[in-house]
């Protein structure tokens, strides 16, 4: 669908021309003596958006086997945000907070079968009515149907599924890992054709409207599986330690999932392969990104387009001797994701080290595009951080998961295949998935489960979250603080009222019409000049 509005010499006039200088702060770290300056014109915006990417799987987050040249590239040449954190560890609903810069319980998206409608904002019907043309390029799982037409200008869903039809609606004999065989070409692939059709936007150099393309490519997601040239980059002898299962303080759900996946009779060989084969994927998600970036330097666009990349989520891929994700999972390896951005003319190799929040995408996106939201929202823009200023060390990230079992629209409807197991654990046993919700400062996780075991770490000293401190009197006082902390945060994001508002008075009343008591005078009314034919 194409739509017409002002064009970019209109939207000249929207964005004053800013510089930002000054030294730089503890909390973000860049290169000496650059002083960036912002675009005077709106920026076109790319936002290239792995599914189930966790940040320590990249090269330039700490991994010293994964091969990611491109990220790492990115990193160099933009800003990268060590601590960022995802709302929710569930596609559908770190998404919904993505768009709209709300914890998913504002407005209930908290599954996956509730998405954004027409009556609630979202980033890009925002962009698209400041001017620009929104391209999405892939899977969905943020916007009702409906709501589609006034927020994207043109819309490509993925050529093909997650699951490809082969193995959509079979389950593998023996234990769930979700790991298949690879090999395929990388160039038939879902992704790489998205990327395509993506590619060919950029080259056509429609100069008229600034856009906004979002590229919601599939990979690293399971099924764990990688193409030819990928599937066997890493072996699982190379794989460091994963996190080790039936560790003491964890939450009931962890020994669920492994019992009802026959986790429990997989060898510690095979969830490194599964390790293994999810660097892949990821190496494969950073070649694609090369060739994102090839063709921005090769049309020119690298000179007026602002390249983010982030993910919804991460992925267990083997730790605690589990796979894939889980709704009340709130581990940093599911809410820690990678979040790095490049402008035109920005200063290299900056690092945020505070903590910031998938979330924030949305009002820094506005920003750069000239614009603001108008409803209310928690989210921060990060433009400042961009152009060398400070972030906020007293600032700590916020996540929630599950449902419980007085809510039942809220939870996923039985699969076949390899989801059968997930999605059965959850139906039979729904205190598997019970609400939570978790507070993450720079050094410390505390999640709150009213429902089961809570859990407190240090990550300065236990980075992997494997030793709970929940019951350690030497923690209490932090224990109690970061409770407090969760508390007041849900005070002050919970509820947010509509931006219209209702007349108090009592409106009028209009007694309904009486019905004549002659049953025959409706007939004699309507018939008449009947009998002069």
């Amino acid at each position: 669908m194409v739509d017409a509005g002002p064009s970019r010499r209109d939207l000249l006039k929207a964005v004053a021309a800013t510089t930002v200088s000054g030294l730089f702060a503890p909390g973000l770290v860049g290169a000496q003596g650059t002083t960036p300056s912002r675009p005077s014109s709106p920026v076109n915006l790319i936002l290239y958006f792995p599914d189930e990417m966790r940040a320590d799987a990249l090269g330039c987050y700490g991994n010293p086997l994964v091969r990611t040249p491109n990220f790492d590239r990115l990193a160099r040449e933009g800003t990268r945000f060590e601590n960022c954190h995802a709302q929710h560890p569930v596609c559908g609903a770190s998404r919904c907070s993505l768009l709209t810069g709300w914890p998913a319980s504002v407005h209930g998206h908290r599954s996956l079968y509730y998405f954004l409608r027409p009556d609630e904002p979202n980033l890009f019907r925002y962009l698209k009515q400041a001017g620009y043309d929104v391209l999405w390029f892939g899977k969905n799982d943020a916007l009702a149907s409906q709501t589609f037409p006034d927020s994207v200008t043109e819309w490509h869903d993925s050529p093909g599924s997650l699951l490809r039809p082969a193995t959509r609606s079979v389950a593998a004999a023996g234990p769930t890992t979700m790991l298949l065989p690879g090999g395929a070409d990388r160039r038939t692939l879902p992704d790489y054709l998205l990327l395509q059709q993506a590619i060919e936007r950029l080259e056509r150099r429609e100069a008229d409207r600034p856009f906004c393309l979002f590229l919601a490519l599939g990979e690293p997601h399971p099924p764990y599986r990688a193409p030819e040239g990928f599937d066997s980059l890493y072996a699982a002898a190379d794989i460091p330690q994963l996190v080790p299962p039936d560790l003491p303080g964890k939450p009931d759900f962890h020994g669920a999932i492994r019992r009802a996946y026959g986790l429990t009779t997989v060898s510690d060989r095979v969830l490194r392969q599964v390790r293994a084969t999810y660097y892949g994927q990821v190496s494969y998600s950073d070649w694609l990104l090369g060739e994102l970036m090839e063709a921005l330097d090769r049309t020119g666009r690298t000179q007026d387009t602002a390249l983010f990349v982030a993910s919804d989520h991460g992925d267990y891929a083997g730790d605690y001797g589990l796979i894939e994700k889980w709704p009340s999972g709130l581990e940093s390896c599911l809410t820690h994701v990678p979040l790095m951005a490049r402008l035109p003319a920005g200063a290299p190799g900056m690092v945020g080290r505070d903590m910031v929040e998938l979330f924030d995408l949305m009002p820094t996106l506005l920003e750069l595009a000239g614009t603001r939201a108008t409803h209310t929202h928690f989210a921060r823009s990060l433009v400042p951080q961009l152009h060398g200023s400070p972030g906020d060390p007293r600032r700590a990230a916020f996540s929630e998961g599950g449902y419980n079992v007085y809510e039942p629209q809220a939870f996923e409807p039985t699969l076949g295949g390899p989801y059968a197991p997930k999605t059965d654990l959850q139906n039979q046993h729904p205190e598997t998935v019970a609400r939570c919700a978790a507070v993450k400062t720079t050094r410390h996780t505390f999640i709150a489960r009213p429902g089961g075991v809570s859990e407190l770490y240090d990550r300065a000293v236990d980075p992997r979250e494997t030793h709970n401190l929940i019951d350690s009197r030497a923690h209490a006082s932090l224990r109690e603080t970061l409770q407090v902390r969760l508390m007041n945060w849900y005070i002050n994001t919970t509820g947010v009222p509509p931006i219209d508002k209702d007349p108090r008075p009592t409106p009028p009343y209009y007694p309904p019409p009486r019905q004549p008591n002659d049953p025959g005078a409706l007939a004699r009314i309507l018939d008449e000049g009947a009998d002069r034919e």
